[in-house]
């Protein structure tokens, strides 16, 4: 099985892309799980001054994006989203947001994984479910 990235590596990676853009950083790795979070600003606000739930789908889909990532099987190239969904239960206007995604399931050639966001004070904001479908070159 190939080594984990440093979670250096893994805040490296998306420098100068939507995950930097937005502040994701990444607290915890292992097989199966990661952790992120990233600190809410007015330019992750929508205009009623509360988070917007597209910040709160960044931060999950690149939780789970890069978790897919650390389980890609033997010859795959990369992966892609092929569904996602979320629910959003409460909000933020201040503070850390985390994720913490978990693989449901791990095949050759699709990835199922559920985050749990939640805000400053440690409560639910949104539930997330991705299906991300593994490429093999062609």
């Amino acid at each position: 099985m190939p080594e984990l990235p440093t979670l250096d590596q893994l805040n490296t990676l998306g420098e100068g892309l939507l995950p930097g853009l937005i502040g994701i950083r990444f607290t915890h790795a292992e097989r199966g799980l990661l952790r992120g979070e990233f600190t809410v600003r007015p330019e992750l606000l929508a205009p009623n001054g509360f988070l917007h739930a597209a910040s709160v789908v960044a931060l999950a889909d690149t939780t789970c994006g890069y978790g897919t990532r650390m389980l890609l099987p033997e010859g795959a190239s990369g992966f892609t989203t092929i569904e996602l969904k979320s629910n959003h239960l409460s909000t933020a206007r201040e503070g850390t947001v985390t994720c913490e995604a978990r693989a449901v399931h791990a095949g050759r050639t699709t990835q199922v994984w559920d985050a749990e966001v939640r805000g400053p004070g440690g409560k639910v904001m949104a539930l997330f479910r991705c299906t991300q479908a593994v490429l093999y070159p062609k």
